[in-house]
């Protein structure tokens, strides 16, 4: 940041600080960084008076540079009180380094750490026309607000750690592009419009891409990163960048950029694709994205309120997707079924069904691609998916109840587990309701495999390959997306695409519901044989005393025992397995050393003790 840019709290001396206001002219003179309300003009001796003993006091300092207080508004905090709100000026200090307003001096102080320990400083901002980082993914360029990372400091938010979610998004959106064409798809939350980019930007023609956002910055910054990627932008006022570009450089595509409220956009348009990443929780929109998606359309949700959906917030949880949970091993599945339930309900609203083609959790988000399929029928089918489980508090052991509407004396007998005939009072609680179906469609991982290969996305790979293992509940790790692989994805475009085209007829009106069952029977028949649900983690159930066998070699030995058995992307140490708790336990028992045996064949080895020498030592 150059001198000129930086602000006037921002001063080496005092007498730059005095510089600010002519101290020596006659007549009354206001603060240069107090409003008139807060400090009222005065004459020089006592204006200099107060820039000494307020501003020039109160202060940061950072490589010889003082942040003197700031009362300007600069900062301001609404106050809510019923129908008015009140605008109330706060007081801060402008970063030297970035010029972000910050009110604690304890948290200046903690800022100007974090840009120390990452090495930037003063010169190293300094020279440039903006603040702005330019920030470059899967070859979409886009600049970042210096407090980007912050959501409660920036309209703009943007986080790294999400690179995985948006590259999956964008492998679902390619392989529904390969099914029809052009594509219609929305991003709801633009914020700085990197996900919307990418889709027009690789995907090109195959696409329409709308980038949506309430809020004025993040529209303002959209259409910039449209600029900066050579993209065209559509909708509202075009910023002067891209009034007149330059010559050899024609945009590559267009985008539509829109400024308005999710629900309502949602409400007006009908979509193929919508991908929902809001600030927390997305419950609040799945019932407009239901509403006027298209058929055999996909839905793709985000949902970043981690502290409800992994048990750390259990009102919130109840509040939000109207479940019961309690902490689990298998915590980030039940946050996955938790989500894919609420997106159940809200389709079923609408009187459409859902296919789950890919289910998510990982550390900061949980992500769920579900396939609309209308018509009451199929949302029936989706209700009678959504089942309370019983949860055995003592070993961990779990099954869905089954649905029916008779009276059971004894809910514990559906439980494989022996624990509440060994454990006085209530030994087992019920959970949800939640998703019982599968959370893959092994045919679509695999086109999306392909649509990674294609796309050069080479950390997302490894995570659709475990997610392929997951779906088929197999250990195989050969992955191929040449020769038989690629082949067999051509076919299934190819069927997808003769499908869409028998969807509609050519004056636009739909088919017969029995045609359009029997098409929905052709999409489903990608889908392999239904995966177990929840998984257990062989850490969690490691016997005390005993040495267990690696992971790897324990698949096998499950394996072996006639079980369906695969490792799972929600947990490193987890098995997904058909087998019971009981006998995951007994193959566990069965090929873990105790830890006794080899402590002492190593000791008797190391020290080299025979026969003859203990019978020395005992005569």
């Amino acid at each position: 940041m150059s001198v000129s840019e930086r602000h006037a709290s921002i001063q080496a001396t005092l007498e730059g600080l005095e510089t600010l206001v002519d101290l020596n002219g006659a007549g009354r003179k206001s603060c240069p960084l107090c409003p008139e309300e807060k400090f009222k003009a005065c004459y020089s001796h006592k204006l200099r008076r107060h820039l000494q003993n307020l501003h020039w006091k109160v202060y940061v300092e950072f490589e010889g540079q003082r942040m003197c207080i700031c009362h300007l508004a600069c900062r301001q905090m609404r106050a809510s009180l019923g129908i008015d709100q009140v605008t109330r000026l706060v007081a801060h200090y402008h970063c030297v380094v970035c010029s972000v307003t910050i009110a604690r001096k304890t948290d200046m102080i903690s800022h100007l750490k974090r840009h120390i320990n990452k090495g930037e400083t003063e010169a190293s901002y300094s020279g440039t026309s903006d603040t702005y980082e330019i920030m470059k993914e899967l070859g979409t360029n886009v600049q970042l607000m210096p407090n980007h990372n912050t959501p409660q400091k920036t309209d703009t938010y943007f986080n790294r750690k999400m690179k995985t979610n948006r590259q999956l998004v964008f492998c679902s959106l390619a392989v529904l592009a390969e099914e029809r064409s052009p594509l219609e798809c929305l991003d709801a939350f633009g914020a700085t419009g990197i996900m919307g980019l990418q889709w027009a930007k690789h995907l090109r023609s195959a696409v329409k891409v709308t980038i949506n956002d309430i809020n004025e910055a993040c529209v303002k910054m959209i259409k910039e990163n449209c600029c900066l990627n050579h993209i065209r932008g559509e909708g509202g006022r075009i910023p002067r960048q891209q009034e007149a570009p330059a010559e050899g450089e024609a945009p590559i595509t267009t985008v539509e950029v829109t400024k308005m409220d999710a629900n309502v956009i949602m409400h007006l348009r009908p979509f193929d694709y919508i991908h929902l990443d809001p600030f927390g929780t997305a419950v609040n929109y799945l019932d407009a994205a239901f509403r006027n998606v298209r058929n055999l359309g996909i839905v793709s949700v985000t949902s970043t309120d981690t502290g409800s959906l992994y048990s750390k917030s259990l009102n919130v949880t109840l509040r939000h997707y109207g479940c019961q949970i309690v902490r689990t091993e298998y915590y980030r599945e039940l946050a996955a079924r938790v989500v894919t339930a609420a997106i159940a309900r809200a389709a079923a609203r609408c009187n459409k069904g859902v296919e789950v083609l890919l289910a998510v959790a990982l550390e900061h988000f949980v992500l769920v691609v579900v396939r609309v399929l209308r018509g009451p029928t199929q949302a029936d089918e989706t209700a009678k998916k959504l089942q309370q489980l019983l949860h055995c508090q003592w070993c961990e052991e779990r099954v869905f109840l089954h649905p029916g509407n008779m009276v059971e004396e004894n809910l514990y007998r559906q439980l494989p587990c022996q624990c509440h005939s060994g454990m006085p009072g209530k030994t087992a609680v019920e959970l949800g309701p939640l998703w019982s179906g599968s959370l893959f469609n092994t045919g679509f991982l695999r086109r999306m495999l392909v649509a990674a290969v294609q796309h050069s996305m080479d950390d997302v790979q490894p995570l659709v390959k475990t997610l392929i293992c997951e779906a088929d509940c197999t250990t195989l790790k050969s992955f191929s997306v040449t020769g038989h692989s690629l082949l067999t994805n051509q076919v299934h475009v190819e069927l997808a695409t003769m499908m869409f085209s028998h969807w509609f007829s050519c004056s636009g009106k739909r088919k017969t519901a029995e045609e359009g069952g029997t098409l929905v029977k052709k999409l489903r028949s990608e889908a392999s044989l239904e995966h177990p649900a929840f998984y257990y983690s062989i850490h969690r159930h490691s016997i005390r005393g005993m040495n267990m066998p690696k992971l790897n070699k324990f698949l096998q030995y499950l394996s072996e025992a006639g079980f369906r058995v695969s490792r799972t992307h929600f947990d490193p140490t987890g098995v997904r397995t058909d087998a019971t708790l009981e006998q995951f336990k007994s193959v566990l028992t069965k090929y873990s050393v105790p830890t006794y045996s080899t402590a002492t064949s190593t000791g008797s080895v190391g020290h080299g003790i025979t026969a003859e020498e203990t019978g020395r030592k005992t005569d």
